[in-house]
């Protein structure tokens, strides 16, 4: 497993642990508003997760396919995907989980 992936993982674990708080804050009929603190935590999770990975990807497959001379191509699909998640560009204070992106 590469630093990266460990590092996706470790993110993704943290927001199921988070998200199986909330189920058992619904089960106990907890506080509408602090349901949706919570929700919130494990979305900002999620969206902090989806950067790691989108970064990656631009350091990796997206460099690489541009040296390869397919930046068209690239660029395609990085459009494509950007309209399924726009928040991944939204910008955010640094993020202490961040690391440096290693190939997959």
């Amino acid at each position: 497993m590469t630093v990266h992936d460990a590092q996706v993982t470790n993110r993704l674990k943290t927001a199921r642990g988070h998200l199986d708080g909330v189920l058992r804050m619904v089960a106990d009929d907890a506080y509408c508003p602090d349901v949706m603190k919570q929700l919130a935590a494990v979305q900002g999770l999620l969206e902090a997760t989806s950067r790691v990975v989108f970064r990656n990807h631009l350091e990796t497959c997206v460099a690489d396919a541009m040296r390869q001379g397919r930046t068209e191509e690239i660029v395609d699909e990085l459009m494509e995907t950007l309209k399924y998640d726009r928040r991944v560009l939204r910008a955010t204070p640094a993020d202490p989980m961040e690391g440096t992106a290693s190939e997959h």
